[in-house]
């Protein structure tokens, strides 16, 4: 992998990280209520889940690669595919709701294990170490610290973007609970996914 697809990976990559999911949302409804401490360090429990889903990921695709230019070729289109479907759903999302209950145990062990099993139960999450991760390997060279280099990429900009909900939460709760909001937000990591979604079809790496 070289060091311009790396570049390239880290804005693509981060507009995934920070697009609204139910992890990010969850963020921010912890920390709205009890502080940016208790909603950062709570995140470390989707860290956890993610480390485990990019391990199997690469492990299994290693040798998918290896076996096959033209499953290679045909993830890269997946990827290109979902990112585009990504960017649709996100444009048409109505902005549901952030669930405003309040939670019996604010106990930072027991917000991890709720950010580890929202993500764990994520498909979305399968789908991009799977689809999305491959479209920056280059199979001529050794496949899986190519996915480690990648992988420690999306998990630091995971931690920014649990750091930037978190923060919003304390700060911007209010505002950012408004439908219209999240709405434009919405549209505007979408717009971005999809333009990235169309390079992937638009430009084949050798």
């Amino acid at each position: 992998m070289s060091l311009t697809a790396w570049l390239f990976f880290l804005p693509a990559c981060f507009a995934i990280n920070i697009a609204p999911g139910p992890n990010n949302l969850l963020s921010i409804n912890v920390a709205a209520r009890h502080g940016f401490t208790k909603a950062f360090v709570g995140g470390t429990g989707r860290l956890l889940a993610f480390a485990v889903m990019l391990a199997l990921a690469a492990a299994g695709l290693a040798v998918v690669l290896h076996a096959s230019e033209w499953i290679f070729l045909a993830i890269k289109v997946a990827g290109a595919a979902y990112l585009i479907w990504l960017a649709i759903q996100l444009w048409r999302s109505d902005a549901p709701a952030i669930d405003t209950s309040q939670p019996q145990d604010a106990a930072l062990t027991r917000i991890a294990r709720h950010e580890f099993f929202v993500a764990a139960g994520n498909p979305k999450a399968i789908l991009v170490f799977t689809a999305f991760l491959p479209q920056f390997v280059d199979v001529a060279q050794p496949i899986l610290p190519q996915f480690a280099v990648l992988g420690a990429s999306f998990l630091v900009l995971e931690w920014v973007a649990i750091a930037l909900y978190s923060w919003a939460g304390m700060y911007l709760g209010k505002w950012l609970m408004r439908a219209k909001i999240r709405r434009w937000f919405n549209r505007c990591c979408g717009g971005f996914l999809a333009a990235i979604g169309m390079s992937f079809l638009l430009v084949r790496r050798g």
